[in-house]
């Protein structure tokens, strides 16, 4: 028996994911893709590329409402996400990228069977990652760069990032002051962000009080933040863009205990861009530690980043 390898030139990409499709164009992969999911949106030119799954939740709902109606689906064990299988059947991919880390945020291995199941003749490797720290970040990257053939250089920009983030990492560190930080991830109801979200916190010379490193982001009521009271807080939601998440924050200047919470009296708000940055552990993990850098640390860092966070002026009122 003659078993043909195929090469990597002729591999074929499906990514449903956004931080995968990040790493496949860093990677020098991005030749490769020939389908995405409906959220991968960067780099810009991937948006050409032929959609391959869809949302059932309307995302322009307000927080609390999507909140609703996510929990809805899944009660009745049903997926959040579709994956369309005529578009796979059409586009022959070799590779599909997916995740495990959350049935919420994006299409999961089991979308993907789903939509394989109608499919005859489609065997595609099926390449899944999931990061719940910093460091596993760079696995993934590895794990694509190896599986697509582009070993070396998934390293040198592993290297790469490395190198840019111990810089910030020696120039927080160095400071006197380790200020207190909240990250929330999600406004109604609140969410603090957990996974790799605390170990950026710390890399920026920051102690993220509202989560645990390497765990899932946890529901948070008032009282827990009340009672934490960080010094800093970032709002972040998942999935929102700095204008979306100004659009809900009455939410949040609607509550009782918010003029109460240190970070409102001392106007150390801030919003980030919860969407391209902290809800995509891939490449721009260095713009995210860059932008946590310039919030906590002020004195020392330079707003380089200012397009991606706003403090929110007045926020006491």
């Amino acid at each position: 028996m003659t078993v043909t390898l195929q090469s990597a030139e002729n591999f074929r990409v499906v990514s449903l994911l956004p931080s995968a499709t990040e790493i496949i164009a860093a990677i020098g992969c991005g030749h490769l893709l020939v389908g995405r999911s409906h959220e991968c949106d960067y780099p810009e030119w991937v948006s050409r590329l032929p959609v391959c799954s869809t949302s059932r939740i309307d995302v322009s709902k307000p927080s609390d409402q999507i909140d609703r109606d996510v929990k809805g689906l899944l009660k009745n064990a049903l997926s959040i996400f579709e994956v369309d299988a005529e578009a796979l059947a059409e586009l022959r991919p070799t590779h599909i990228v997916t995740q495990t880390q959350c049935e919420v945020c994006a299409v999961s291995p089991q979308d993907v069977d789903a939509a394989l199941c109608e499919i005859t003749r489609l065997e595609p490797t099926i390449i899944s990652v999931e990061p719940k720290r910093f460091q596993q970040i760079f696995a993934d990257v590895r794990t694509i760069g190896k599986a697509l053939g582009s070993e070396s250089t998934a390293k040198s920009l592993n290297l790469e990032l490395a190198e840019k983030i111990a810089q910030v990492y020696s120039q927080a560190t160095f400071q006197d002051t380790r200020p207190t930080v909240g990250c929330i991830e999600w406004i109604e109801p609140l969410m603090s962000a957990g996974n790799w979200v605390p170990d950026l916190v710390e890399l920026a010379g920051g102690d993220d009080v509202l989560a645990t490193v390497g765990e899932h982001s946890p529901w948070l009521s008032w009282e827990k933040l009340q009672s934490a009271d960080p010094e800093i807080l970032i709002v972040m939601p998942c999935g929102f863009s700095i204008e979306r998440t100004e659009q809900e924050f009455h939410l949040l200047e609607s509550h009782s205990e918010w003029p109460n919470l240190k970070a409102v009296r001392e106007n150390k708000v801030f919003i980030t861009d919860g969407n391209q940055l902290f809800n995509r552990p891939g490449p721009r993990v260095l713009e995210s530690v860059e932008v946590l850098a310039e919030i906590i640390h002020p004195e020392v860092f330079e707003p380089r980043n200012s397009e991606l966070w706003r403090r929110v002026e007045n926020c006491n009122g």
